[in-house]
């Protein structure tokens, strides 16, 4: 089991090249995060939901991503309250409090995941959550040491150092843990690493002789973490502008036209990494754009996913982006919603049932002549269709618990199957859809990108993805006891 001395040290980066490492050695490798918290989520080839990290990972091991990978995922609604997803499946809202009660009946729903993954594994990677040092979240805790106990997991702790104070989360660590859970951790690794390792020893003298734990590896910034998929959109900075990283250097390509694309930051974002590929794009130059700041001149705003729309749909119009939409449609721009973005782009968001929040309704924006309306069930499917508009395939997965209707639905976004998805404008410069993933198809992104008179310069964003992931499990290899590591985990076959 992988686990943190804190939030955002990068362990499920750790953890996914070490799953492609593995699985290239010929392994039958599996991920396991009993306990996730997060809005950025996949639908799984069973019908239920995970956390993109999970999936990520799956990927990495070349399977299929599974429920049971990540048998307890808490999405957060507000900053009090989160849905519970336990094995795919939404089982209600719960408080932070409400949620210290039900850790003690999740246990064996954990356990039972893992036995399963287990059925069919060689070997496990399990990840922590925050980190095993809070001591006050340590009652039937189901996300690190406890778990770890329960299904009896030898430890590797990883530590960030470029945010500082590396010794001391590790020695404070040590310090917080009890006799036992000290004895299952094996050692260390300390991850983002920048300047010369040799500077370091004498620090890895002092660790080990204030805890005893070795340290297995000294891992070097990985610049191409930027390219993977984000763990959750709640990790993302106040305000960001992103350039691919593919982007070629000569000075054809510096002349050539960029399209800006602008996407607000909802305090309760979903699924964000929607906009990976176009992110990845080098004639795209996407801004994410916090609370409170303006919505500056751009070819397209992009409205993101949420996981509560009506509480976000008040932080929209708290911002002055309703205005911003408006001034920006009179200059002939274009907007695009996504998911909670899409229900937003309607007349009305009405939760009679308190779904996302307390009951109500809320007006939306009007752009689409559409209605929603929460409903207790929630839709996970994956899709496939075509786009309307250009007659491109496209693809991605459905995650939402509204109802969106109108007459706004006689002009689709997309058809699945023989069915219509999504709405448009009549003009065609505002549509919205419920389909997530969609910017990882090719063909569409191509067709999307030439609509904002500009050229897809990225072949295939999922090779893309498997390239990165290799070079992953190349850097770990280089600067990691892998070797130790497999003799930690006690691999029940030959790994030669």
């Amino acid at each position: 089991m992988v686990q943190g001395t804190g939030s955002d040290v990068g362990k499920s980066l750790v953890v996914a090249g070490l799953c492609r490492l593995f699985a290239d050695r010929g392994l039958a490798v599996r991920p396991f995060k009993p306990q996730n918290m997060s809005n950025n989520a996949a639908v799984t080839v069973d019908g239920g939901e995970i956390g993109r990290a999970q999936a990520l990972q799956a990927k990495a091991c070349r399977t299929p991503p599974r429920a049971d990978m990540n048998p307890v995922l808490l999405k957060p609604q507000g900053e009090r309250t989160a849905q519970v997803v336990v094995r795919g499946q939404t089982q209600g809202t719960t408080s932070a409090t409400g949620y210290r009660d039900l850790k003690p009946g999740l246990m064996p729903h954990v356990l039972d995941s893992f036995a399963r993954i287990e059925a069919d594994a060689e070997l496990i990677i399990a990840e922590g959550a925050g980190s095993p040092a809070e001591a006050n979240l340590r009652d039937n805790d189901i996300a690190n040491m406890g778990f770890a106990e329960a299904a009896d997991l030898p430890v590797i702790l990883v530590a960030d150092i470029e945010r500082g104070g590396v010794l001391a989360s590790l020695v404070g660590t040590h310090a917080l843990l009890s006799q036992g859970e000290r004895a299952r951790v094996k050692g260390y690794v300390i991850n983002k690493f920048r300047g010369d390792p040799a500077l370091f020893a004498p620090a890895i003298d002092i660790i080990e002789t204030h805890t005893g734990w070795p340290c297995l590896g000294v891992l070097p910034w990985f610049q191409d973490a930027a390219k993977l998929p984000a763990e959750d959109g709640m990790a993302l900075p106040s305000r960001t502008e992103a350039r691919s990283t593919h982007a070629h250097d000569n000075d054809d390509a510096k002349r050539e036209k960029t399209v800006r694309i602008v996407a607000p930051r909802w305090p309760r974002v979903g699924n964000f990494d929607d906009l990976d590929p176009l992110a990845a794009e080098p004639n795209v130059r996407l801004t994410i754009v916090a609370p409170g700041e303006a919505l500056p001149q751009a070819d397209m705003i992009l409205l993101p996913g949420s996981k509560a729309t009506r509480a976000d749909l008040q932080t929209l119009y708290e911002s002055g982006w309703d205005a911003d939409i408006a001034a920006h449609l009179e200059r002939g721009g274009r907007v695009f919603g996504i998911c909670g973005g899409y229900q937003m782009l309607g007349r009305i968001v009405r939760d009679p049932l308190g779904i996302e929040g307390p009951a109500g309704e809320t007006a939306g924006l009007g752009l689409l002549d559409i209605d929603t309306e929460m409903t207790a069930t929630k839709m996970l499917r994956h899709v496939s269709g075509s786009h309307v508009a250009s007659g491109q395939p496209i693809g991605g997965f459905e995650m939402h618990m509204g109802v969106s209707d109108g007459p706004g639905r006689d002009m689709p976004f997309a058809i699945i199957g023989n069915q219509a998805e999504g709405a448009r404008s009549d003009d065609g410069r505002i549509a919205g859809t419920y389909l997530h993933g969609l910017f990882g198809a090719d063909a569409f992104r191509r067709a999307f990108l030439a609509e904002l008179g500009v050229a897809s310069k990225l072949d295939n964003y999922e090779v893309s993805i498997d390239t990165t992931l290799d070079k992953l499990a190349g850097h770990i290899a280089d600067h990691v006891d892998v070797e130790r590591l497999l003799e930690i985990a006690g691999a029940r076959v030959n790994a030669s």
